[in-house]
């Protein structure tokens, strides 16, 4: 995996994340699913972070898509979930559980986190949105994606593969 991500500053894909997936470009992508890419989160202060990103450039929220596709994404976003789940509990007994949220107020794209909990999160934080845990998590350089985290990304994609073969 190309060093990229795990770097501070903007990258061309950083720019389009849905175009540079289409193109191939975007490094972060382990898998393409029905609904959208499957792709491994910029951060992992919770290791397994993923999103699932649209495949349709402009699509900014999930009922700008026909109910068809609208299922689609959804499907893909549960079978991220569980590809997650199943990976962040084989990788860490202090797995918790996975959150899933489309909120769309930052990235004018259609996607999905997909964030794994554990019990080792701080007690005041374990039960409430990521989103409340340090502004700093994510920017510090040593919680960005990296190279340390090809074995997850494996894990990741190889889960994936498993579930949409038997889906």
């Amino acid at each position: 995996m190309p060093s990229e991500p795990g770097t501070a500053g903007a990258a061309p894909w950083r720019e389009d994340r849905v175009g540079s997936a289409l193109a191939g470009s975007n490094p972060t992508v382990l898998s393409r699913l029905p609904g959208g890419f499957a792709v491994i989160g910029d951060v992992q202060f919770l290791l397994g972070y993923c999103v699932l990103i649209t495949d349709r450039p402009g699509v900014d929220r999930l009922s700008a898509l026909p109910r068809v596709e609208r299922s689609r994404f959804l499907s893909s976003m549960d079978l991220l979930g569980e590809a997650v789940e199943q990976v962040c509990a084989a990788r860490d007994a202090a797995f918790r559980r996975v959150n899933l949220e489309i909120l769309g107020n930052t990235d004018a794209f259609l996607h999905a986190h997909i964030w794994p909990r554990y019990d080792w999160e701080p007690a005041e934080l374990v039960t409430q949105p990521v989103w409340l845990h340090p502004r700093e998590n994510w920017s510090d350089p040593a919680l960005r994606l990296s190279a340390e985290h090809d074995g997850l990304r494996a894990d990741l994609a190889a889960a994936l593969e498993s579930l949409s073969s038997s889906a």
